[in-house]
């Protein structure tokens, strides 16, 4: 998108088949707000306030392709069984005036086996450096599985009259590992080079595509690094990029940074809340997150669109799927500059947590600032019901009448 071409990024715009509203879409932020697998109320509430707020696109996150590949408690698994569920939820969105995207995943080495009962995945066996978890060879008919395993989840979605899916491609969850020359030491035609260790995405994504068509969007959201010293860097993640571009499978590309494996602050940026990890860890663990919380967590400093500068190394090279930034967007003038800079959509998260209305907010007044101080404490919450800190009605519920 050039300069030239680029719109008022709040009038409608085209993803694959679907008409949005604007160029807003909210970001993936696991919720935790389906203890049983399926759709709540809660979480109906959740999105739609969203909607309301004037986004685009929501984004109903993390749907599980397999209760093996679930990360954290309270999420969603794709499955006939949430179909009605999924249905009144995206039923409530479109009521709203927005349109609603799930994303499906599987957590591979972040699948705790507390919570799945399964031992963990990985392209090759793999001790999680931060659970300590030992993860196992996934086997090539268990790849298989997994594919089709996103292809069943993406037809829910269909079913479920959702208007895109997010394929979760990132920090590190199963197939990001494949990408990851650190964690895949495979043999086969999975490892070894980078168009290789690309094979399991670019399957998932060619079979997700067969099985939806044209009736939704497909996006990706891919890591162009990680963190992990020897792991994903840019100059690998530009030919994945490059790969998925080329097979035309996708409708869009979100760029992402870092993992759930090491230094997850890599991802967030900001404050570090050390405190508030230590406090939902088992006790046995708490006295050393307080101690080496930081060292363990990674801290990096906030700045304003950090994920821009590895972003734009990708314009050039995705000449045929859209793009869509991420990361540190909290006002108007952010957003246009993404798109200044040849981003199609923008995704915002943290922001959003903090203030639902941030879209609305802006576009009656273009100088707005979220109110969002990036103190982190909304990263505990997924353990469970994600939410902004900051924010009494999500945090305590409605007011109770005397």
């Amino acid at each position: 998108m050039s300069v030239e071409t680029m719109s008022d990024p709040f009038e409608p715009a085209r993803l694959g088949p679907v008409r949005l509203r604007n160029r807003v879409i909210k970001a993936a932020t696991s919720e935790g707000r389906s203890p049983d697998g399926l759709v709540t109320d809660d979480l109906i509430d959740f999105h739609v306030a969203f909607a309301k707020g004037g986004v685009g696109m929501t984004t109903v996150a993390y749907c599980c392709v397999s209760r093996e590949g679930a990360s954290a408690p309270g999420q969603i698994v794709m499955s006939k069984a949430a179909l009605p569920g999924l249905r009144r939820l995206t039923d409530a969105v479109h009521g709203a005036g927005a349109a609603v995207s799930a994303q499906l995943g599987h957590a591979g080495i972040v699948a705790p086996k507390k919570l799945t009962g399964a031992t963990p995945v990985a392209p090759s066996r793999f001790v999680n450096p931060t659970s300590f978890a030992y993860c196992r060879e996934i086997a090539r008919d268990e790849i298989r599985a997994v594919i089709e395993q996103f292809a069943v989840a993406a037809q829910v979605a269909v079913d479920a009259d959702f208007d895109a899916v997010e394929l979760h491609f990132g920090h590190l969850y199963l197939p990001s590992s494949f990408l990851s020359a650190r964690i895949n030491r495979r043999k086969d035609g999975y490892g070894g080079s980078i168009d290789n260790r690309s094979r399991l995405v670019r399957e998932i994504a060619a079979r997700v595509r067969e099985v939806v068509g044209d009736r939704i969007a497909v996006i990706a959201k891919l890591d162009m690094d990680d963190g992990l010293p020897g792991s994903i860097w840019i100059d690998e993640a530009l030919r994945t990029a490059q790969l998925l571009d080329a097979d035309a499978t996708l409708d869009a590309i979100e760029l992402t940074q870092g993992s759930s494996v090491y230094k997850p602050m890599y991802l967030f940026r900001g404050d570090v809340p050390v405190k508030e990890f230590a406090e939902v860890m088992p006790p046995a663990l708490r006295p050393g997150v307080r101690l080496a919380g930081k060292r363990i967590m990674g801290s990096y400093p906030y700045r304003n669109l950090y994920m821009l500068d590895a972003a734009r190394q990708f314009v050039p090279v995705v000449r045929n799927t859209k793009l869509i930034l991420l990361g540190g967007i909290t006002n108007r003038d952010h957003i246009e500059t993404g798109l200044r800079e040849g981003f199609d959509f923008i995704a915002m998260g943290r922001a959003l947590l903090r203030e639902p209305d941030l879209v609305n907010t802006m576009i009656t007044d273009p100088t707005a600032r979220s109110r969002c101080n990036h103190n982190n404490k909304c990263m505990v919450t997924v353990f469970g019901r994600t939410h902004c800190v900051l924010d009494p009605e999500q945090r305590y519920g409605d007011i109770p009448k005397v």
